[in-house]
């Protein structure tokens, strides 16, 4: 009688069961836990143009940051982030910097005895690996200790990065194929103290050590948007087109010979000024033999709340003025959080989806 019982017990239990397991494994294709399948018949009517745009071709990778949360991926959700960025002709990675502050993303000697923290991983290694895994090439950002945030004097990045331009090319930039150049981290939008030294002083040591490795910067547009800490939404002083034209000329002069390509970033200015503002920047980069790349941010900057994922047409708009202007090529800041389909925001992975219809990807 007591097995009886257990068989009965155990048959309900199984029934009861297999409407669960039957929903589970719908759930594990491409139904939600609703059961709600989308239709692949559905796709989006474009009134646009397709592809008729700059595709991005790069990314940075934002491991160390002070204004967006991290992730906290583990090296088999970044592996699948590369496969990510693959599929949509993604073929350079740039880490943003190598340390902020306190915090490091490989190991330094000199770093670590300078007080900063010990990584749990080397990020480094890991990305140079996956670089290399995948076909990309990879780009170190130097150390950004945070006096020149603190001061307004850039030359204060030159000591540190002294040291430790000479470790990562050693550990990294001598081992891996994927090593690719540089990215000269200090972010400045306008005749800043110190930076033209400094970015002469740095682009040429990474490539004295490097072999003539390339090197590029990115900075921002003191445009109408460039409201970061004021606690405003437009920038009441905001530079004209001429004045950006001639400090930028200046800065261009100065640091030409060791750094060979600009990524402006483009977010902090409106959709209807990028065409003048971008034919400047093209304008300059040719003037100087330099390479005119876009930092197409897909974050979004209209909105009060900080940082959430770009609406795609926003981003379609950047993309277009940058292929009419003729751009060399855009990177984006970044990849990671606002456009992955892994991404903590769900709008990411939409973004990622709109950008292949419009590309045909």
């Amino acid at each position: 009688m007591e097995n009886r019982r257990e068989f009965i017990k155990k048959g309900a239990l199984a029934a009861a069961a297999a409407p669960l397991l039957a929903s589970a494994c719908k759930n594990g294709t491409q139904g939600d836990r609703y059961g709600i399948d989308p239709d692949p018949s559905v796709e989006s009517r474009l009134i646009v143009p397709k592809g008729n745009a700059l595709p991005i071709t790069g990314s940075f990778l934002d491991e160390i940051s002070h204004d967006i949360p991290h992730q906290n991926w583990g090296e088999r959700e970044w592996d699948r982030d590369f496969r990510y960025m693959k599929a949509i002709g993604i073929d350079t990675v740039i880490d943003i910097r190598c340390g902020y502050r306190k915090f490091i993303t490989y190991p330094s000697p000199y770093l670590l005895k300078k007080g900063c923290y010990m990584p749990s991983v080397d990020l480094i290694d890991m990305f140079c690996r996956l670089a290399e895994k995948y076909g990309m090439k990879f780009m170190l950002g130097l150390y950004d200790s945070g006096k020149y945030w603190d001061t307004g004097d850039m030359s204060y990045e030159v000591e540190s990065n002294k040291f430790v331009i000479d470790e990562v090319w050693e550990r990294y930039g001598s081992k891996y194929k994927s090593f690719g150049g540089w990215y000269i981290s200090g972010e400045i939008s306008r005749a800043t103290k110190g930076a033209i030294e400094s970015f002469r002083t740095m682009g040429r040591q990474c490539k004295e050590v490097s072999g003539g490795l390339p090197t590029f910067i990115s900075p921002w547009i003191d445009g109408k948007k460039a409201v970061m800490g004021t606690g405003k939404m437009t920038n009441d002083e905001a530079v004209s087109v001429a004045q950006h034209e001639k400090e930028w000329n200046e800065i261009f002069d100065g640091i030409h010979e060791f750094v060979d390509a600009c990524a402006f970033q483009d977010g902090h200015i409106d959709y209807d000024e990028l065409d003048a503002f971008f034919s400047v920047n093209k304008k300059l980069a040719d003037r100087y033999g330099m390479q005119c790349w876009t930092n197409a941010e897909t974050f979004d900057r209209d909105m009060p709340i900080h940082f959430f994922p770009l609406k795609f047409d926003k981003l379609r708009l950047k993309l277009e003025a940058a292929k009419r202007c003729g751009y060399d090529k855009a990177i984006t800041f970044e990849f990671s959080h606002f456009m992955s389909p892994q991404s903590a925001y769900l709008q990411a992975g939409h973004l990622y989806d709109r950008y292949k219809e419009y590309f045909g990807l």
